[in-house]
């Protein structure tokens, strides 16, 4: 049994040696399948396998994106050539394939619960009331940053040099005697 691909891999299985013809390369062994497929791209190979994937008689092939290897494609794609010379293999149906349905993505974790805040409290923006501690003439202590806006520490140093750097504000980092940090933005 001989086999053809043209360029549109489109494979035909031919009892005797096939006509003839213009872009379509010829071959009978998994061994002259290998030689061809030498020059091919790895995307040709993919295609080509995507080709048989899902149609009758292939129904158990599932589509690839990439292979392992050429050697992988090349003995993957030989395996379902050999069923097109096959005698009991069923013949084709002259009905398209059913379209596959698009998988859905995965569904999104429900996200954690934000704390809930007083009725009666009205909560402006983090950034203002942290500002508003640091030009207090005394400053505001890194404790008192904490407690104020539930944040952990390396949260408040990174906002303070976030600050500094692109919120163009002038703020010093003082220690006081009791060996607290304390912020204060400089007039």
């Amino acid at each position: 049994m001989t086999f053809t691909i043209d360029t549109d891999n489109n494979i035909a299985a031919h009892a005797g040696a096939p006509a003839s013809a213009e872009n379509v390369q010829s071959f009978a062994s998994c061994q002259e399948l290998a030689r061809l497929a030498a020059d091919w791209p790895a995307a040709r190979l993919v295609e080509t396998w995507n080709s048989f994937a899902g149609v009758a008689p292939f129904d158990a092939l599932r589509p690839v994106k990439k292979f392992t290897s050429r050697r992988v494609a090349v003995a993957r794609i030989w395996a379902a050539v050999q069923r097109l010379s096959s005698d009991d293999a069923p013949p084709a149906r002259d009905v398209a394939p059913a379209p596959r349905l698009a998988k859905k993505s995965a569904k999104k974790p429900p996200q954690r619960a934000r704390a809930q805040k007083d009725r009666n409290e009205s909560r402006g923006n983090k950034k203002a009331e942290v500002l508003a501690l640091m030009k207090r003439p005394k400053g505001a202590t890194l404790a008192e940053i904490m407690k104020l806006t539930g944040w952990q520490r390396h949260t408040v140093r990174g906002f303070v040099s976030v600050l500094r750097s692109k919120g163009g504000e002038k703020i010093e980092s003082l220690r006081n005697a009791a060996g607290q940090r304390t912020y204060r933005v400089a007039k």
